[in-house]
């Protein structure tokens, strides 16, 4: 008797970035060069006293488990880190750890969807909210933010997509894929239409909130409008600023008996994150952040760069995005045009196809992200391969007929 797979599991798609990451994996095995600009990883390594605070912790015997919700330090850390920059009432009990923050997205739609209830995810949106979302029985709700409106979410946007059966309203910003980011009276906009609706509840994904390139440090709807924290969690991680993808540590902070609920279920799934990167985690939060500036102008480099480059293709209108580090561009002008070998590019998946085949240049297609015709680039990659992928790309396009 074969066993069944899960109705659940078989409508689950793999994440799309993590396919292109693995698809140009096998290409570079085959001995291909390819220009790389799908993945969202940092391609520096993590800060020298982060690493440090590492081995410290493992030469002195930290490497056991720890509580589920987290080390008591890091808590502490995370929470006066909040606490100190967004000026909330957070504190160790309001903080969860896990094995990354798409592992906190994961358990708190786990301990709180039921089915039918509607997540609103404006578009374009990461790759996995909506996934995770319908894993635990959710209904994705796209709201599309059009690329006149910057790629943000409206007010009356917001208010129309709010049904009986709205339980989250996920707000990313900086966005990924767009770079998007969010102003003090447009958060305060969108806040209002929310404190009409007290059911409605809050998530916001604030992994880029220090790959800023405008503000030190983008803002949150939280802390714009501090009384949504009684029904708000902010989703946070390691990953992006300190370039720490691999060691796996996210946190989420939200009210006592939410985390208490998603406490619980860590303790059922992974027991706890990495005690060793725990350590690592409390000496990026406290340590010199001097590392992160010097990243955030790098990747601004790398963005103007790409922007520049770019620009020189008569059918692009590249935008300079404010945060993150993915540049979002319109491939409209492409759609229906011819490849060198006769084929007409339908679909903004056709377009990153051919990018492929033809310039060996790696790119995300914007369907992934529930916005077409577009495609991602990230110029976390370095600056050779940035100016390289992106100068292929318009040898690339200006052959199209």
């Amino acid at each position: 008797m074969s066993l069944q797979i899960s109705n659940r599991a078989l409508a689950l798609k793999p994440s799309a970035s993590i396919a292109a990451k693995k698809m140009v994996a096998d290409l570079q095995a085959q001995g291909q060069e390819i220009f790389d600009l799908t993945i969202g990883e940092p391609d520096i390594s993590t800060p020298a006293h982060i690493v440090e605070a590492a081995y410290t912790a493992m030469k002195a015997g930290d490497t056991h488990y720890t509580a589920s919700a987290g080390t008591p330090t890091l808590r502490t850390a995370v929470a006066a880190q909040i606490s100190r920059e967004k000026a909330l009432p957070v504190k160790p009990e309001n903080i969860a750890v896990g094995c990354g923050a798409k592992q906190l997205i994961f358990e708190v739609f786990s301990a709180t969807l039921n089915e039918g209830d509607e997540v609103i995810v404006p578009a374009p949106y990461w790759v996995s909210y909506p996934d995770l979302a319908t894993l635990h029985g959710g209904k994705p709700v796209a709201v599309v933010c059009a690329e006149e409106a910057d790629f943000k979410l409206t007010p009356a946007a917001l208010e129309a997509a709010i049904t009986a059966k709205t339980r989250w309203l996920v707000l990313n910003t900086p966005n990924n894929p767009s770079g998007t980011v969010y102003s003090r009276d447009e958060l305060l906009a969108l806040g209002e239409v929310l404190q009409r609706h007290p059911n409605v509840w809050v998530m916001t994904d604030e992994i880029y909130e220090y790959l800023s390139y405008n503000d030190e440090r983008a803002l949150s709807l939280i802390e714009v409008v501090p009384s949504l924290f009684e029904r708000a969690v902010i989703i946070n991680g390691m990953s992006k600023a300190y370039a720490m993808t691999g060691w796996r540590v996210g946190y989420a902070a939200g009210p006592k008996f939410l985390i208490d609920v998603v406490v619980k279920m860590l303790s059922q799934s992974t027991t706890c994150a990495s005690s060793i990167s725990q350590a690592a985690a409390v000496a990026a939060l406290e340590g010199d952040q001097a590392c992160v500036r010097e990243a955030t102008a790098m990747y601004r480099r790398r963005r103007d760069r790409m922007v520049e480059i770019l620009s020189e293709a008569p059918s692009l209108s590249p935008r300079a995005p404010w945060g993150a580090f993915y540049l979002f561009i319109s491939v409209a002008s492409l759609i229906g045009k011819t490849t060198p070998t006769g084929k007409e590019l339908r679909t903004d998946l056709d377009v990153s196809l051919y990018l492929l085949e033809e310039a060996k240049v790696a790119v995300l297609d914007g369907s992934a992200y529930g916005l077409s015709p577009y495609l991602r680039l990230s110029f976390a990659a370095s600056l050779e391969v940035v100016e390289s992928g992106s100068r292929a790309i318009v040898e690339a396009i200006n052959a199209l007929q």
